[in-house]
């Protein structure tokens, strides 16, 4: 038997090459993952410059700001050597979540296929067609791994890993028969890891031999299967552009690999694909990721959710440190919910500077807040309205309103803070900062009451007064926003005229203290708000804070050019949108960061898909129905958008003149303002229009 490597039009991601410089890049690229465990595209026959490895999710070593995503047992290496000039190609089959490969090893060709199951979260399995009989290695210790532990039950070998609390426990088992010119080689893997707790060997164990019970072929056909019922809900189709179409489905295929659907889930910014930021939990996971979940796959979503929720009791405990009420939430989190984000850090140029976004960069707090209500808005999940959901808003509002401080003449501010836009520090009254505050609070107040929560009136009241009061450095006569207090007096440089081509790395180019000095942006700050609460800024500013911000705009952060399409393709300027759009499918694809190496930017892969959904389909809930106002371009054939909403599954298909919509169970829409119901047969107008 020789495995196959085969490539669909738009459903494959092709690597033909073995290029040293770029290896690492091409393993984060193609790396399988199951939202549990994450697995390097490594090839299976070792080179220097590959790096096998393996990530258990959620599972971390070290205290403090060294606490780092915990390397894994390498269970699927073989007894194979790469030539100095290794001839490799490796094939990622998005619809199935099968890795294929052919390599050219010191001894002749090496066919297999690798995946981790989707079905079976935590199982991983190799069918390789060897060159020879030769005995192939068991499992490998991740280097540096201390206090290792090796045993067997039975056929099957295991390996656990401790951490500092917690650890992995990986078994394997493997097979091989005799073929026509080799070897078949089977081999199935199970990960078991606890952030809490060291695993015993017979948890992973287990796995394994439940998992050779059903055999390769068995497990192979249940991972079709599984990848098949995601896509069906996830899947989003751009017609004419292939290149733009294959980095969407990559981009959700490590977004659907990235979280589990059950317990909890701590999905870094680099998801399970590479150790990049040492598997941190940022804003990313709630702002960028989590609403791909939400209205695709409520249960991952919730997942990220209750790692939230977990780690209220250490967010309530941050804010009374600061002599403040409700929860704090860190910038970088980990296992226990404690900030964890460096002091210190080497920039582009190699000196040690300070990282202030621990203690500056608070707008975290109201992300919390937007991931609970993004989440409640596509599910109408009551149960947890009604609690856990319902706790997250009060504490949050309740931090709020013990941070903002009130003047003498009734303004309240937000004083001393980082913005999404990290070149500018220390700064007050950040636009966004207060609008999402602003949001925050309303929005806890609203829960309070549509829930008869026990919270006192006097305080949801004064929840209500704060949110008025707060400034938002909106100016009438200019119609925009101001960025934060004394932003205008900056120098007005343009770094679109500077530098032309972006994203530009502005602190390389600038220095940080001219930086500082100037309108040069890292990423949209007051733009965010745009698109992330637009009924909390006046109606038609977004097109004058974008004639104003976007081209202040370096692009610095992989998050900001697929926000920037989003709002771009909302105003109808679908020239730059596309623009913006191609430099977001293309950060991990090219490497335009340089960074790809320690994994995808799953942030960047949330933000291609909300550029896609709610950029320029227009998708949006309000008022409990789903709003529909597309801006297609021409040369696209059309956009066709999978959902899921409130249990039923919904199909979008625009043009750039029409929309056609089905979903099953029927629900209510609102398609270019125009009232009505998506039913499994297509559109139909409202009995009544809806105000």
């Amino acid at each position: 038997m020789t495995v196959q490597v085969q490539a669909e039009a738009g459903w494959a991601l092709e690597v033909d090459a073995f290029d040293v410089q770029r290896e690492r890049v091409a393993e984060a690229l193609t790396a399988v993952a199951d939202g549990r465990v994450g697995i390097s595209g490594a090839p299976l026959a070792a080179h220097p410059a590959a790096r096998p490895g393996a990530l258990v999710a959620g599972v971390y070593d070290g205290e403090d700001a060294t606490t780092h995503l915990l390397p894994a047992p390498v269970a699927l290496q073989l007894a194979y050597d790469l030539p100095a000039e290794p001839v490799v190609r490796r094939v990622l089959d998005l619809r199935g979540g099968v890795l294929h490969e052919r390599e050219t090893t010191t001894v002749g060709e090496l066919s297999a296929l690798r995946f981790a199951c989707l079905a079976r979260p935590g199982t991983v399995v190799v069918r390789a067609h060897c060159p020879d009989s030769a005995e192939h290695p068991g499992l490998r210790a991740p280097d540096g791994a201390v206090g290792v532990e090796v045993g067997a039950t039975g056929p099957v070998e295991w390996m656990r890993v401790p951490a500092s609390t917690g650890g992995v426990v990986t078994a394997r088992r493997a097979a091989a028969t005799t073929a026509a010119g080799g070897t078949v080689l089977d081999v199935v893997a199970a990960y078991a890891g606890d952030s809490e707790r060291l695993p015993e060997p017979d948890e992973a164990v287990a796995l394994v031999e439940q998992a050779w019970e059903a055999g390769v072929d068995a497990l192979l056909a249940e991972q079709e299967q599984a990848w098949a019922a995601r896509w069906d809900d996830a899947d989003v189709a751009v017609e004419g552009d292939d290149h733009l179409q294959l980095a969407t489905r990559l981009a959700l295929f490590h977004l659907i690999g990235s979280t589990a659907g059950t317990g909890e889930a701590a999905v870094g910014a680099r998801g399970i694909t590479g150790h990049g930021y040492s598997g941190h939990v940022f804003w990313d996971a709630d702002t960028f990721v989590l609403p791909f979940l939400a209205a695709t796959h409520p249960a991952a979503a919730r997942a990220i959710l209750e790692y939230r929720v977990r780690r209220l009791p250490a967010a309530l405990e941050a804010a009374r440190e600061l002599g403040r009420e409700g929860a704090r939430f860190p910038w970088e989190s980990a296992r226990t919910g404690r900030d964890v984000t460096p002091l210190t850090a080497y920039d582009r140029t190699g000196r040690l500077v300070d990282i202030l976004t621990g203690p500056y960069e608070e707008h975290i707090v109201s992300e919390v807040a937007w991931a609970t209500c993004t989440y409640l808005d596509w599910t109408g999940d009551e149960e947890f309205a009604r609690g856990d959901g319902l706790h997250l808003l009060v504490e949050t509002a309740r931090w709020w309103a013990s941070r903002i401080e009130v003047d003498a003449d009734g303004s309240a501010h937000v004083r001393h803070v980082i913005g999404p836009d990290e070149y500018h520090e220390d700064v007050d009254d950040d636009a966004f900062t207060n609008v999402m505050a602003r949001w925050n609070l309303r929005r806890a107040a609203d829960a309070v009451r549509d829930q008869g929560a026990d919270v006192a009136l006097a305080e949801v009241q004064r929840w209500s007064e704060l949110a008025t009061a707060l400034v938002d450095g909106y100016d009438p006569a200019t119609g925009r926003h101001e960025q934060f207090r004394g932003f205008s007096d900056l120098e007005p440089l343009i770094i679109a005229e500077a530098a032309p081509r972006r994203p530009v790395a502005a602190d390389v180019l600038m220095g940080h203290d001219r930086l500082q000095a100037s309108q040069v942006l890292k990423q949209p700050d007051v733009l965010m708000l745009h698109h992330l609460v637009p009924d909390e800024v006046p109606p038609g500013s977004l097109a004058a804070d974008l004639d104003h911000y976007e081209p202040r705009t370096a692009h610095g952060s992989s998050l900001s050019p697929g926000i920037t399409a989003a709002l771009l393709a909302r105003a109808g300027r679908l020239g730059p949108a596309l623009d913006a759009l191609d430099i977001t499918a293309r950060i991990d694809l090219d490497d335009l960061t340089g960074s790809t190496a320690a994994g995808i930017h799953l942030a960047t892969a949330g933000a291609l898909w909300q550029a896609l959904v709610m950029g320029f389909a227009g998708v949006r809930v309000t008022d409990d129905r789903l709003q529909v106002d597309p801006h297609v371009p021409p040369a696209w054939g059309a956009l066709t958008v999978r959902l899921r909403w409130r249990g039923s599954r919904v199909r979008l298909r625009c043009t750039a003149d029409d929309v056609q919509m089905t979903a099953d169970p029927p629900v209510p829409v609102r398609v270019r303002g125009t009232a009505g119901t998506a039913h499994p047969d297509g559109l139909r107008p409202a009995i009544e229009e809806v105000p």
